[in-house]
């Protein structure tokens, strides 16, 4: 058949993806799974679309079949929105402090989370030359073993999964001083272990380190990072004892409550 060439090509996916949201709105609408013929009637699509589509997001997850023939919303979706809520918490809890520490230090601040086998920038507060201070969201990647913050993500797996991680990854790195063997990572994460903050000792870019400490939830879990970066020549130890304090406080407004030694439990 002759493929008609004034037709769009984005078209039939943009349709997909319309039906999907459509497919998934009707899911939403009941508690309780709905039958095949149930979806098609009430979005209007044929079945065996319906029945297309629907196998595609269970595939993802997103969509679930209890029985042959009966679908409900999937797991996928809490976890991707659990990623979400825990974003929103952690950004509104860290923002006054970001700033705070900021003013002390007059160098960026950062807030990192972990996704998947990389850091992700959420915020960062810095001044403008108005000398106003800003946060902005920021969205740059990294991998997790050329940051602080990735490393403090890093030392809070067990070693198995360290190992998984460097086969995935293959430690590449970015300068001479990135780490790129896995018995050096492993020292360097017992390092991070033992002093509970992390550094970069220009591992991701020459001429830049940055030092990190942990923002733990209530359930004492590793969930954010908090950095400062700074010019190679410029970082100073001084600044760890604010990062940390600041740290601990974002911490506390999610529900942390450090144990009597103060170690991080979970």
């Amino acid at each position: 058949m002759k493929k008609d060439d004034t037709q769009p090509g984005a078209t039939p996916t943009v349709q997909v993806i319309e039906r999907m949201f459509a497919l998934m709105d009707v899911l939403a609408s009941r508690d309780d799974a709905i039958s095949l013929k149930d979806i098609s009637e009430k979005t209007g699509l044929h079945p065996s679309t319906a029945h297309r589509i629907l196998n595609d997001l269970a595939i993802g997850r997103y969509v679930e079949r209890p029985q042959p023939g009966s679908y409900r919303l999937g797991m996928r979706l809490l976890e991707l929105g659990n990623l979400v809520k825990d974003r929103l918490n952690v950004r509104d809890a860290a923002m006054g402090p970001m700033r705070e520490l900021h003013k002390r230090i007059q160098q960026p601040v950062n807030l990192s989370m972990r996704q998947g086998d990389e850091i992700v920038y959420v915020e960062r507060a810095f001044s403008e030359r108005s000398g106003m201070q800003v946060v902005r969201a920021i969205g740059g990647r990294a991998p997790l073993h050329l940051t602080s913050v990735g490393k403090l993500f890093l030392a809070a797996d067990d070693a198995q999964r360290i190992r998984a991680y460097a086969g995935r990854t293959g430690l590449h790195g970015q300068t001479r001083n990135s780490i790129t063997q896995l018995p050096a990572l492993e020292r360097e994460l017992a390092k991070v272990r033992q002093l509970n903050y992390a550094q970069d000792n220009e591992e991701l870019e020459l001429g830049v380190r940055c030092m990190a400490a942990g923002i733990y939830d209530d359930q004492g879990k590793l969930i954010a990072g908090l950095s400062i970066s700074a010019p190679a020549s410029r970082l100073e130890e001084s600044w760890l004892a604010p990062l940390q304090d600041t740290a601990q406080e974002i911490s506390r407004t999610l529900g942390y409550l450090p144990d009597a030694l103060g170690h991080h439990h979970g």
